[in-house]
């Protein structure tokens, strides 16, 4: 898009802002009065108290969920470093399952899970806890211990998440790989985070083909001695070439595993996962998210922005190698005790309705998808959403790039079928949740807009020297005060963790760059 300006740009030159957009649509009455924030003077409160009193704000959110030791400060704030609920003791996997199992969600699905091919599966909570435990006991009996680092290279099956909560259940950081990787991006992220452990599958259906997943494990392997041990997932049945004494059928070993395992109490700065991003310089970077603080934001945003209620049924359609599918495929909603659908195939297999006939069949309420893929329903035609009647859609999110208007049109027309708020989220890898987002009960949307600040977030654009721009001007987004999700460090090597070698971390990390604060 060529500059408006006629003058040479330079670094103190703001971005012109050229989007003009009008059009405005408050939450509807019935929606608003039984949601969790039921007015812009509801949200105008909270978001107050949580600049003026963070601590304050942030130590009520995590009141919600269970401690084995309640912090002794909420926030240490060393600029630009922050720790989150400092000598709490808390477990993820816990305040997933647990907690939920000693109520009467125990029978409430935690996953409804669809294949490509049609075969669906119900998880309740208390069949996901057994599943975990034994899950856990597993890692243990192959010698993996809290500390110790995980890779996780599976396709869209409930084993992934069981995966990655028995891992946050014995303090064992993962790092979830995404399965359309090849062997040499396995290679990297195995070596920069030195796992000892690789979970994987055979392989996965992707538009009724087989994508072939232990074939690249066996093949990275080979330049990544410190592996032990390969635990494999049977999805597809496909022959494989397992080596006696490192591979290992998930089956064989589950089915020897005791179905208890407390959940391990982990400080709040235990590492929780490694996540790798390539950003700016083409070279994967690992970034760590802790336990606590983490846990916090992806259960209040789960909850405040999806509204989410007893009786939802929501679906993410994210990957759950990308940030979004952790927090908002296992973390932040199995924390509020949501039942969650994935899906296992392509939008467009057998054909292009397949998500909408997903939505009518499971009677899906809350749906969270990407502007790239909203883009793509409308290029593939109005016929197909037209088949089904979406009516049991309450609300509707976008998740990564910025949504055009004209899509976010067609997205709030064609399948909210205007009367579903849509809440457009922003945030990144490194924020860990949502940033910027309507909290649809209290504010009105506006087409391409992500609208207000999340609670507890301050945000502003600035010029290159970092000064304010005037209301309506561009420049660069910046987080003034600290949130309890943010990345607390980037894992760059090895030889910079000081407790790595024997496979312990304490929650003392090094980093090579500073989190995004101004």
């Amino acid at each position: 898009m060529p500059c408006v300006s006629d003058k040479p740009i330079s670094p103190s030159t703001n971005i012109d802002s050229i989007l003009q957009e009008q059009r405005k649509f408050e939450p509807p009455d019935d929606f608003r009065r039984s949601a969790h924030l039921q007015s812009e003077a509801d949200y105008e409160r909270v978001y107050r108290e949580s600049v003026e009193q963070p601590e304050q704000f942030w130590g009520r959110i995590a009141e919600e969920l269970h401690w084995f030791k309640k912090w002794d400060k909420v926030l240490e704030w060393n600029h630009p470093w922050a720790r989150w609920f400092v000598g709490g003791q808390f477990n993820l996997s816990y305040n997933c399952l647990d907690r939920h199992v000693q109520t009467k969600r125990k029978d409430k699905p935690a996953y409804i899970w669809e294949s490509e091919s049609g075969e669906v599966r119900n998880l309740t909570y208390a069949e996901l806890h057994r599943e975990v435990q034994k899950f856990a006991n597993v890692l243990k009996s192959l010698g993996v211990k809290k500390g110790d680092r995980v890779a996780i290279y599976m396709g869209m099956t409930p084993e992934l998440p069981i995966a990655m909560l028995a891992c946050a259940r014995i303090g064992a950081p993962h790092t979830v790989i995404f399965g359309g990787f090849a062997a040499h991006a396995l290679i990297d992220r195995i070596h920069d985070c030195h796992a000892t452990a690789v979970i994987t599958q055979d392989g996965a259906f992707r538009r009724g083909a087989e994508v072939k997943l232990f074939p690249a494990v066996e093949e990275a392997l080979k330049s990544c001695p410190n592996v032990k041990n390969v635990v494999v997932y049977k999805r597809t049945g496909t022959p494989i070439n397992m080596q006696s004494g490192r591979d290992h059928w998930w089956h064989d070993l589950m089915a020897k595993a005791p179905d208890l395992c407390p959940a391990e109490p982990l400080d709040s700065e235990h590492p929780l996962y490694i996540l790798y991003t390539s950003g700016t310089t083409g070279k994967p970077k690992g970034v760590v998210h802790t336990t606590g603080g983490y846990s916090v934001g992806t259960y209040i945003t789960s909850k405040w922005v999806f509204d989410l209620r007893e009786n939802d049924i929501y679906w993410c359609t994210a990957d759950i190698g990308w940030v979004t599918g952790h927090s908002y495929i296992v973390y932040g909603p199995l924390q509020n005790g949501a039942t969650c659908l994935m899906y296992e195939g392509a939008p467009n297999f057998p054909e292009p309705d397949r998500f909408w006939r997903i939505i009518d069949q499971h009677k899906v309420t809350i749906f969270y998808t990407a502007p790239t893929a909203i883009r793509t329903f409308i290029r593939w035609g109005d016929e197909w959403p037209k088949k089904h009647k979406l009516d049991s859609l309450r609300l509707i999110g976008t998740v990564g790039e910025p949504i055009n208007p004209e899509a976010w049109m067609w997205y709030r027309e064609v399948i909210g079928h205007n009367r579903c708020p849509i809440v457009d989220t922003w945030w990144q890898t490194e924020t860990g949740h949502i940033m910027i987002s309507p909290i649809p009960g209290a504010i009105a949307t506006k087409p391409g807009s992500a609208t207000k600040p999340f609670p507890g977030v301050v945000p502003e654009i600035v010029d290159m020297e970092g000064n304010p721009v005037p209301d309506g001007s561009g420049g660069f987004l910046v987080l003034k005060q600290p949130w309890p999700g943010m990345l607390r460090t980037i894992l760059t090597a090895l030889a910079k963790i000081g407790t790595a070698t024997s496979g312990s971390w304490d929650g003392s990390m090094t980093s090579s760059t500073s989190p995004v604060i101004a």
